[in-house]
């Protein structure tokens, strides 16, 4: 899904979670903020906005998210923020720069977390701040049994490396992993919002249809296994949708909160 709209459809799916994290902040004018795994940037242009005049830096692996960004902050006429191409696990920041990192489902791919989360720690101040959300464990979350079990079982092959959404739904692994890293009182919190895909079926069915494991167990199939399969998922999407909400579906996710030791 190359078009703009198509790439904004992930922070449409994502709204209600956005208030959660958005509470989180604390920012004050002046703070210096990084966004980890930024997509196309509406985290950051929050943080920038709360910010303003302090910088915020967002940072994502994939250029094309980094392209919208780029484009929906020119058009927001926003001067405060930066974005830069690279794997948190391994970026050099400036070393205690920032007031305050955030993520929005951005911080559960890295093939070292603990490498990864040590290297966002020495971009923050002494007590610098932490907020992010992840999903919590796969059988929590309505969206993925429910989009798995209508294409079918090659969904429910396990995950391959760095492509686990749901890595970090652990709370006492993920609290060793923070720790280990470099950070301290730490909190989870239970974020318990739908994800939203619009009213619109065919376009929240090819939305999800672009999901990974969505696609390699279409890839995986025959021509007819995978035409059926798509059938069910669109009876799926339409079961779940309402003239109030669109197509909606169940999560839970954890909102991180901590600071840097």
């Amino acid at each position: 899904m190359a078009s703009g709209i198509a790439l904004d459809f992930y922070d449409a799916e994502l709204r209600a979670h956005n208030e959660h994290l958005r509470a989180a902040y604390e920012i004050s004018p002046g703070d210096a903020v990084l966004d980890i795994g930024c997509g196309t940037g509406q985290t950051t242009r929050d943080a920038a906005r709360m910010a303003a005049p302090g910088r915020v830096v967002g940072v994502d692996v994939s250029e094309r998210m980094l392209a919208r960004a780029r484009q929906l902050t020119e058009a927001e006429r926003l001067d405060n923020v930066t974005y830069e191409l690279g794997d948190a696990q391994v970026h050099r920041f400036d070393p205690g720069r920032y007031q305050l990192a955030i993520s929005r489902f951005g911080t559960m791919f890295f093939a070292d977390p603990v490498a990864a989360f040590a290297n966002i720690a020495s971009a923050l101040c002494p007590q610098g701040r932490l907020a992010l959300l992840v999903w919590q464990r796969r059988e929590r979350n309505e969206w993925a049994l429910t989009i798995d079990a209508a294409v079918g079982g090659a969904t429910q092959l396990p995950p391959p490396p760095r492509a686990d959404p749901f890595s970090l739904g652990d709370t006492e692994a993920t609290a060793a992993i923070l720790e280990r890293a470099g950070f301290a009182e730490l909190r989870f919190d239970d974020v318990h919002e739908p994800v939203l895909y619009g009213h619109d079926i065919a376009a929240a069915l090819e939305f999800v249809r672009s999901f990974q494991n969505v696609s390699a167990a279409l890839a995986s199939m025959s021509s007819s296994d995978a035409a059926r399969a798509v059938e069910r998922l669109r009876a799926t999407l339409a079961a779940h949708a309402s003239d109030k909400s669109g197509v909606a579906l169940g999560s839970r996710s954890w909102l991180i909160t901590g600071r840097r030791r």
